[in-house]
């Protein structure tokens, strides 16, 4: 194999790889277990494309984004609270933003789509991908949790 083809199969090799978690939730043991057919039964398409299969919906389209009411924000999967609206803002990017989950609320694993890395979170009870962490948050952790409104429940005080 001269160099060029090597060149190309490694590339092509390194793509298919990156490209290979697309369109798949999180994979581990939950608490909280669905078929597909059960997934796609409770959610609409929008919400079986970010929750299921790690989609984003398009920025400014949540109403929870603007939503500043006291209350929890909950899993539209399992129910299980993951933000208190004490822990969000206002971080202009147009997706509902916190500073902090609750204690034991989510999981994180890296996320290499597009050629960049970051930090994707989803529900550590049924798995389902929220959004995305980066490190541009206020203060006290400086973290942004950017979530995806559909993959929320907002449940008043």
């Amino acid at each position: 194999m001269d160099r060029r083809h090597f060149i190309t199969a490694a590339i092509a090799a390194g793509s298919a790889a990156a490209f290979a978690r697309i369109g798949t939730a999180a994979v581990g043991d939950f608490e909280v277990t669905r078929t597909e057919a059960e997934w796609r039964a409770m959610l609409s398409d929008l919400e079986y494309k970010v929750m299921r299969e790690e989609g984003t919906e398009r920025a400014f389209t949540s109403p929870l984004d603007k939503n500043y009411a006291d209350g929890t924000y909950i899993c539209r999967g399992c129910d299980q609270p993951l933000y208190a609206s004490e822990t969000k803002y206002d971080s202009g990017t147009g997706w509902p933003s916190f500073y902090e989950a609750m204690d034991g609320a989510i999981g994180t694993k890296e996320d290499r789509k597009f050629f960049m890395l970051r930090t994707e979170c989803h529900c550590s009870r049924c798995g389902s991908h929220l959004g995305h962490i980066f490190d541009d948050g206020p203060q006290p952790t400086g973290m942004r949790h950017c979530i995806n409104g559909v993959s929320l429940v907002f449940v008043p005080a």
